[in-house]
């Protein structure tokens, strides 16, 4: 018999190590399959309940898939992977990306993620990682992104069709399995078996997350319709708007919204020393001070719903509400000072473009931004100006000019939004020109990759740009030549959850200053507590009731 040859041998020996080579890359394959599904369906549903004994638990789901797999013949279930599981697959990857934003949203914003109306925030946190990080990692991430989700939706799909394929080709093991798994899910359901508070091992989390949004979808119709009708029903409808405000009349009226400036705020000894030597130097400069304390529709973000609730007295707590609510005639402040004779403008120093919804909802006369505030200086993370020079510059472009209708303003103080760093520091009010002085700032001031290694790092910085927020109010009614102003100072909402742990609440400070004894005589109904720094029995109001309180008040 003729001996092979040893090329040949080794042929056989190369294509045995490529078939062992193969199975064992497929048996991985099928295991990472296995595993992105299971990670899929088990998925916890709350940051707090993200562990790894999460996915330790049965998914009714997937006995439910393997079921459909193998209770038809293989001729049909070839038909069932290649055209009922992509889709199922597709729903999985889909549930998968929701659950992981429903995770962030409520460790960040306190509340659920609605795939209805959430993902519009797409272009609002691409333009704070611009002006955070730069143009160039915002864009990095965002592709970066765009790939994981696309990834995942094309990955869990096609581990699912590899996962039918192996049972269908393994039926008898595949069957024990999952009479092993039913068995385990009917005994842990029956005896309500939890690995944790919350997690139970009979899981059923994707149908539970399908059907929380389903109910979002169906509460949103309806709440379509509710918020619709209080648009419609305001007491001041048609009202004539010339005849409101007369207690006002001659002074200037500032709006002066703090980023992020939470009840958390409250506390930190860096805004304690502000808002105490604030009073004093306030008091010093004849100012009557009365603060107290506002709810905020939102928390962590999301200021425009906030800004929209004080305006038009409604509670909008929804992207949808807002979008519903700027298409309509709702009365707000700015229409109401605009009647009684004022020149309204808003000064909104991180916009970058144009912003429909000032002019064609609240009707101001002019919206002053980034492109026309003059500013010729450096960013300071998410705010392209300090605060110092939005209030010169709201004090050079409307309060200085003479002569003039009085002004109604609506300012925001940026410089307290995340990521609080890097901080500026006040500089001489003369010598502020336009901006550049803040140049010489730059390399000084603690760069945020250095504040964002610890959490103490991070709350230490909000609370200095809090602080800084404050001492810039502050530092300008006691520099400008305004001597009729009345100044309402409130933050938006409280700061992430980084800053204000678990279960923190709604509440924002708020505060109201003036000169004029008339005005302040006014408020006396409302309760407010003497200084800046409001304590915990001071009155709470939802920030949908300040319209109605302002315009009841000064009539």
């Amino acid at each position: 018999m003729t001996e092979p040859a040893p090329s040949a041998g080794r042929a056989r020996r190369r294509v045995g190590v490529g078939l062992r080579v193969r199975r064992a890359g497929g048996i991985a394959l099928s295991v990472l399959a296995g595993a992105l599904v299971w990670v899929a369906l088990t998925a916890p549903e709350a940051a707090a309940l993200t562990r790894p004994s999460a996915f330790l638990r049965v998914p009714v789901e997937g006995l439910v898939l393997g079921a459909l797999v193998l209770a038809v013949p293989r001729r049909t279930g070839r038909w069932v992977r290649r055209w009922v599981l992509p889709p199922v697959g597709v729903l999985l990857a889909v549930l998968l990306l929701v659950r992981a934003l429903d995770i962030a949203f409520r460790d960040v914003f306190y509340r659920p993620f609605n795939l209805l109306s959430d993902w519009r925030y797409a272009s609002s946190g691409f333009e704070l990682a611009s002006d955070a990080s730069g143009q160039v990692v915002a864009v990095l991430a965002a592709v970066g992104v765009g790939l994981a989700l696309v990834g995942v939706l094309v990955a869990v799909p096609l581990a699912l069709r590899r996962l039918a394929g192996v049972g269908d080709r393994h039926r008898t093991a595949a069957r024990r399995v999952l009479v092993a798994l039913t068995a385990v899910w009917v005994v842990a359901a029956v005896s309500r078996v939890a690995l944790a508070p919350g997690l139970p091992v009979a899981a059923s989390s994707t149908v539970a997350l399908a059907d929380a949004q389903a109910r979002k979808a169906v509460h949103d119709a309806q709440d379509h319709a509710v918020f619709a009708t209080a648009i419609a029903t305001d007491p001041l409808a048609g009202a004539d708007t010339s005849g409101m405000l007369g207690a006002l009349r001659g002074k200037d009226v500032v709006v002066v919204f703090v980023e992020s400036y939470g009840k958390v705020a409250l506390g930190a000894p860096v805004v304690d020393r502000s808002l105490s030597t604030g009073t004093k130097a306030l008091a010093a400069q004849g100012y009557s001070v009365r603060s107290a304390w506002l709810t905020s529709p939102t928390f962590g973000g999301f200021s425009w719903l906030a800004h929209s609730s004080i305006q038009s007295g409604l509670w909008v707590d929804s992207q949808q509400r807002y979008d519903q609510l700027v298409t309509t005639h709702r009365l707000t402040l700015s229409h109401v000072f605009a009647g009684a004779g004022y020149r309204t403008v808003d000064v909104v120093p991180a916009n970058r473009h144009d912003w429909p919804e000032g002019r064609d909802f609240y009707g101001y006369d002019k919206v002053w931004d980034a492109r026309t505030l003059g500013y010729r200086g450096p960013g300071f993370g998410y705010a392209p100006m300090p605060d110092q020079y939005t209030l010169s510059a709201l004090d050079r472009l409307e309060l200085a000019p003479s002569p003039r209708p009085p002004v109604f303003a609506e300012v925001d103080l940026v410089t307290s939004h995340i990521p609080w760093a890097p901080l500026p520091r006040l500089v001489d009010w003369p010598s502020l020109g336009d901006g550049s002085v803040f140049r010489a700032q730059v390399g000084r001031a603690t760069p945020r990759e250095v504040v964002w290694r610890t959490d103490a790092g991070v709350r230490d910085a909000y609370a200095q740009t809090v602080a800084y927020s404050l001492d810039s109010v502050v530092s300008w009614l006691s520099h400008t030549r305004d001597r009729n102003l009345v100044v309402l100072v409130l933050g938006d909402h409280q700061p992430a959850s980084v800053v204000s742990g678990d279960n923190a609440s709604h509440d924002v400070p708020v505060a109201l200053l003036t000169r004029d004894a008339t005005v302040g005589s006014r408020v006396d109904a409302w309760g407010w507590h003497d200084g800046l720094r409001p304590d915990a029995a001071a009155p709470v109001w939802p920030m949908s009731a300040v319209r109605d309180r302002i315009l009841g008040s000064f009539r």
